[in-house]
């Protein structure tokens, strides 16, 4: 496989790479990321490498990562066209501004026009919530995104770190009032990230949403360079994000990964980003890269090919504990199927197929 092995993103006709380059490193803005043409670098070697698919946000290094990308690509208008630019709405750039942000309509309409300046670019293909806003309806965040749509401002829209429910709200709301729907879903998922199998995965597959994940190798956890004798000391690493991480549990899944990336000829980042790409209803996998070295090492995860035994050690590893009602359904099912009762007592079940009209009396 390699990158101009585009899919389909959801239940659209916009085809994107199966790994998509994030952006939220570019930029030295936050502290530890890319220099300014070190980013231009980074972007320049997936577009060669055959990669379309860039993934940004308004207030990712506090809008220089939008502008660096508007810099390189905007001032060409051949590349950005062949370019599917994501960018996404909700963060607040402006303190003691109310409206600066969020998913109401005055603040969507605000920080598009702010991301299309600073993007270089006449549209976005790709315009994400970035997260949950309880306080406005949905109704009219839905409505002020189909306008943009309407207006040729915006290609296509997603959710990004939304529960499944609203989601689904708004999937309806567009469906039953003939708006722009959903096309996209960008959640966290990885090997240490596996609660959203439970709801958000099997949401976004029934509502035709493609499922972009972040973080796939969850902050650098699951390259391998930690490990039981060697904690992160500098930069990102020594977050209480990636500090609560790291336990037994975690240094027996590299050591798994550390394995079988010894019998794929790969590295345990492959081996993590061909697990996340390999899952069911996963369209294109966020990576991102501060240094050309972490890009290239990343791309080959497109050349491991991991075995059913590979996947299933990842998986007895990784297995999540569901919420309910999923651990409960699936004993009800048990039982509807001659199993036993909840409390091990064999169980008097219904039958599976429809009784004859005189068992029905």
């Amino acid at each position: 496989m390699s990158l101009r092995d585009y899919v389909t993103l959801g239940r659209s006709g916009l085809r994107v790479s199966p790994l998509c380059l994030g952006a939220m490193t570019f930029g030295p803005d936050w502290g530890w990321g890319s220099a300014v043409e070190d980013s231009k670098r980074i972007i320049d070697a997936y577009l060669d490498a055959g990669g379309n698919f860039i993934d940004t946000a308004n207030i990712y290094t506090k809008g220089h990562s939008e502008a660096i990308i508007g810099d390189h690509l905007g001032r060409s208008p051949a590349r950005r066209d062949r370019t599917v630019i994501a960018t996404k709405f909700m963060g607040n750039l402006y303190p003691g501004d109310p409206n600066g942000g969020g998913a109401g309509r005055k603040a969507i309409l605000a920080a598009c026009e702010e991301s299309l300046r600073r993007l270089r670019t006449a549209y976005i293909d790709l315009y994400w919530m970035h997260f949950h806003d309880p306080h406005t309806p949905m109704d009219e965040t839905m409505r002020a995104l189909d306008d943009l749509v309407r207006a040729g401002k915006v290609r296509h829209i997603g959710f990004s770190d939304t529960p499944a429910w609203v989601c689904t709200q708004a999937q309806y709301e567009a469906i039953f009032r003939h708006w722009t729907p959903l096309i996209a879903l960008q959640i966290e998922y990885s090997l240490l990230e596996r609660t959203v199998e439970a709801d958000l995965i099997p949401m976004a597959r029934a509502l035709g949403l493609g499922v972009t994940p972040w973080s796939p190798l969850k902050g650098g956890i699951l390259t391998g360079k930690y490990s039981r004798t060697k904690r992160p000391t500098e930069g990102r690493g020594t977050s209480e994000w990636i500090t609560g991480q790291l336990n037994e549990r975690v240094y027996k899944l590299v050591d798994a990964l550390q394995s079988i990336a010894g019998q794929t000829h790969g590295t345990p980042a492959r081996v993590a980003l061909a697990w996340v790409q390999s899952r069911p209803g996963v369209a294109s996998s966020i990576i991102g890269a501060r240094t050309l070295d972490q890009l290239t090492d990343n791309l080959a995860a497109l050349d491991v090919h991991l075995l059913p035994e590979h996947l299933h050690t990842l998986d007895e590893l990784t297995r999540p504990e569901m919420p309910f009602p999923h651990e409960f359904l699936t004993r009800v099912r048990s039982i509807a199927q001659g199993g036993t009762s909840i409390n091990g007592a064999r169980a008097e079940v219904w039958p599976l197929a429809p009784r004859s009209d005189a068992e029905r009396h």
